[in-house]
């Protein structure tokens, strides 16, 4: 290698031929200081001037092939794929001027986007900018001999590969997942009642629907689209309450005579009757084997279902009606909601409150516990308070509170992403779908002519159903799937259309 001579500039330079007359008035500003073997070999169709070929490359009044690249001269570098910004420098011609507002405002949207949202309707207020050194970025040359002229907007994004901060892996930006704003179908439930209070769905971890339908409870296959009628109360008696095991195929139901009754499902057969509530009960939530029932006589009392006991302790503290109930995901918390507006968080052997929050102005029945973060309380209020507040239950505080504008009836956490679903009442009766931790609207879904007072998830966690006092229940696909499991469970999406439950 060392042997090899060495290209002289100067000597090329000093020995270049004086240029032909028809070039003689762009010759002190557009003579390509080319080696030997690049000799300028005219083309079938046109002999290229050396204006023309700088023309070309810095793509004036010049059309590309939108998958081509531009390759520079070895000695002239490419204008459009240089580093000029990160050193301060600008680019002589003023041509291109409109194209670099249009890049610079098209990447602050993008920042904007991955930064806080696609529906953050708030500017950040600005802040100092840190000057990046050059000699941190990726490719630290002030100069490139290369252009692409096909470049997408990801090549604009923060976290582009070009412009990856410290610490950040690069990736493109995401575009806005889109929710169906129609339910996939409608099921028909004659007799669903419309009362506030109480708690009439469920979905089973077998993907069985079970909804009380006045006296009697139905279940819903949701693979075979099958109908089932499990129980009959007789005319003195109604549903208020259905809840699946964790596990199993045991239904609980509560009654309005105070009872809790206990269905093996896939047999049709009751196997106990638990009594101790003097009222309705409206609220049912399991835990393994333990059951907690919440009554209109403001008590909740904590059943094993192995005991003989109908209870085995009893919980006092609401001064009014419980419908809201809920068991943390370790089940070491249980959450309950009552009409008294309060809200209280007991854990496994308490009989009193451990947490007690009382912000809420209306009717707490909406609760729901995040699977993402231990200690993550979500809860809604009635029509005078129309807020969901967020709690940390380990550090016993308030965290946020969300005005939604209208009733919350129920919340529900996606288990596959950190999102949350919940229904409203009055006056548009939607269903919304939140983004946390920034509340930002993923998709607002309407449909019912009454209140959304129900509410479940699926096994898979993709699809809701929801239920109102229009005697429907209609079934959205709001989450996506896992990206950890193979997703080919049948929910009876491909059963298009509207059939009736019973």
């Amino acid at each position: 290698m060392e042997d090899q001579p060495i290209p002289q500039r100067t000597q090329q330079s000093s020995s270049r031929p004086s240029p032909s007359p028809s070039s003689s008035s762009n010759s002190s500003s557009s003579h390509l200081n080319l080696p030997p073997s690049m000799s300028r070999a005219p083309h079938s169709l046109e002999t290229l001037t050396p204006s023309r070929q700088i023309d070309r490359m810095i793509n004036i009044n010049h059309h590309l092939s939108p998958s081509r690249a531009i390759y520079s001269d070895r000695f002239i570098p490419s204008r459009s794929g240089s580093n000029f910004a990160f050193f301060d420098i600008s680019p002589v011609s003023n041509s291109h001027s409109d194209a670099r507002e249009d890049t610079s405002s098209a990447y602050v949207t993008l920042l904007r986007t991955a930064l806080f949202g696609p529906d953050a309707g708030v500017v950040p207020p600005a802040t100092p900018e840190k000057r990046t050194s050059p000699m941190s970025l990726p490719n630290h040359n002030i100069f490139r001999y290369k252009t692409e002229t096909r470049r997408s907007m990801d090549s604009l994004s923060p976290f582009g590969f070009d412009n990856a901060a410290p610490g950040i892996n690069p990736s493109p930006v995401k575009t806005p997942r889109k929710v169906p704003r129609s339910p996939y179908k409608v099921l028909d439930a004659p007799a669903l009642q419309d009362d506030f209070y109480l708690n009439l769905v469920d979905w089973s971890s077998h993907n069985v629907l079970a909804v009380g339908l006045g006296n009697c409870v139905y279940l819903w296959n949701a693979c075979s689209s099958k109908v089932t009628k499990l129980c009959d109360l007789g005319i003195d008696d109604s549903v208020c309450s259905v809840g699946w095991a964790q596990r199993g195929t045991h239904l609980a139901v509560g009654t309005s005579n105070g009872k809790v009754q206990i269905w093996d499902a896939s047999r049709c057969k009751r196997i106990r009757t638990m009594e101790g509530h003097r009222l309705r009960i409206g609220a049912l939530a399991w835990s393994s084997s333990l059951l907690s029932s919440g009554s209109r006589d403001k008590s909740i009392l904590q059943r094993d279902i192995r005991a003989q006991d109908d209870f085995v302790s009893k919980l006092s503290g609401h001064k009014s009606e419980v419908c809201g109930l809920k068991w943390s995901y370790d089940n070491r918390e249980l959450a309950s909601g009552g009409n008294d507006n309060r809200l209280f968080v007991w854990n496994q052997h308490s009989t009193q409150p451990v947490l007690k929050f009382y912000e809420h102005t209306a009717a707490v029945k909406a609760i729901a516990w995040s699977p993402h973060l231990h200690g993550l309380l979500a809860s809604g209020g009635g029509t005078a308070d129309r807020c969901i507040r967020f709690w940390n239950t380990t550090t016993n505080t308030h965290l946020s509170c969300m005005d939604t504008g209208s009733q919350v009836c129920n919340l529900a956490w996606s288990k596959n992403v950190n999102e949350l679903v919940s229904t409203h009442g009055f006056s548009q009766n939607q269903i919304i779908v939140w983004r946390y931790p920034t509340m930002s609207k993923l998709a607002t879904l309407t449909g019912h002519t009454f209140r959304v007072l129900y509410l479940a998830i699926s096994p898979d966690g993709q699809t809701i159903v929801t239920g109102a006092g229009d005697e429907t229940l209609r079934f959205w696909n709001v989450f996506p799937s896992p990206k950890s499991q193979n997703t080919e469970n049948e929910i009876g999406a491909s059963f298009l259309g509207r059939t009736t439950i019973r």
